[in-house]
């Protein structure tokens, strides 16, 4: 008697948030706005490129927008596009509570538009799934420009198992964040200390209400807290360690700064930032920063409040959701002859 053999098709999973490049920044400096029909546009080109690498499964979040609904909508497609089944309140909760169903799903595969932000809310929800991140955020390191067929046909093939994640993906580092000794929250790329009380306009645009920050990262190419680092010594995703600096400011006894740096601190805006001190971090070193009233700032955006009786640390491992390297997959993808029939 004959055996069956179950054929499990690959799914892949879209989380594109609305309201990414959005922010305030877009106003006090010179940060791009993608509106909703362009990342309908990329949606579609991610479609594309996954039919194309022969998927034919693909579940999106929900969103106010439509964008994976809108997306769909078009004669070349044929794949299957599922909403998953969730109740939306419109905010970072709908992507963590999205990626925890994609997770529970067995999503193999995650495409993400979106910010810096957009990637955190996603760990929080998952952090298992392989992820390729395009940016349409303000400023943004962890997610890359990357044309949106590329993107689909790169997390096509990693998800049917074609490629070796082992060759195409990085495991990401987080920056976690630890109050009185008790875990509280974590950043994809880094974690700021500001001087600023209160959350009130969650995003940190202006660095003279910075005191302190942690990177994972410190990228030339890269825009933001991160650039600053990356003056200092540069720290790619690879790299096994972290980066941490003190902001001088003036009027302050401590306020003469070691150097100086040219950074791009945000979109159209180039500043030289006092450096009071600076050293890289291992992976698995915890720090304790100094006790003071401030708002901690997770991944470019002010998140909770701290006082001088808590005590805040922070420590970087290498526990984040793995990133599939689109240049490596696809061109190990040519060097298997994926591409030939």
């Amino acid at each position: 008697m004959g055996q069956w053999r179950i054929l499990v098709l690959a799914l892949v999973g879209i989380i594109a948030n609305p309201a990414a490049s959005k922010d305030i920044r877009r106003l006090v400096a010179q940060g791009r706005v993608v509106p909703d029909w362009e990342k309908v546009n990329i949606v579609r080109r991610v479609l594309l490129g996954l039919e194309a690498a022969g998927i034919q499964r693909v579940a999106a979040m929900p969103d106010s927008s439509h964008l994976a609904e809108r997306a769909r909508e078009d004669p070349q497609l044929s794949l299957d596009l599922e909403m998953i089944q969730m109740t939306t309140f419109h905010g970072e909760g709908d992507t963590i509570r999205a990626a925890e169903v994609m997770g529970d799903m067995g999503v193999d595969c995650l495409v993400t538009l979106g910010g810096d932000g957009t990637n955190r809310a996603v760990a929080t929800g998952c952090r298992s799934i392989p992820l390729v991140p395009i940016s349409t955020g303000t400023n943004n390191v962890f997610p890359t420009m990357v044309e949106g067929t590329l993107a689909g046909l790169a997390a096509g093939l990693a998800a049917q198992g074609n490629l070796d994640l082992d060759e195409v993906a990085i495991v990401s580092k987080l920056v976690e964040v630890y109050v009185d000794e008790k875990y509280r929250d974590m950043a994809l790329v880094d974690v700021a200390i500001s001087r600023e009380r209160y959350v009130a306009t969650r995003a940190i645009w202006d660095l003279g209400t910075v005191d302190e920050v942690f990177l994972t990262r410190a990228e030339p190419s890269s825009i933001g807290l991160s650039s600053v680092g990356a003056r200092l010594q540069s720290i790619g995703m690879a790299d096994d360690a972290g980066l941490q600096y003190s902001v001088a400011h003036s009027g302050e006894e401590s306020s003469d700064a070691e150097q100086r740096v040219l950074a791009p601190i945000a979109p159209g805006v180039v500043s030289w930032v006092p450096i009071q001190q600076w050293s890289v971090m291992e992976l698995g070193e915890r720090v304790v920063a100094e006790p003071r009233h401030c708002t901690v700032a997770l991944d470019g955006e002010r998140s909770f409040s701290v006082t001088p009786r808590e005590q805040l640390s922070v420590e970087i491992r290498r526990n984040g959701p793995p990133v599939i390297q689109v240049d490596a997959a696809l061109s190990l993808a040519a060097e298997l002859g994926l591409f030939r029939s």
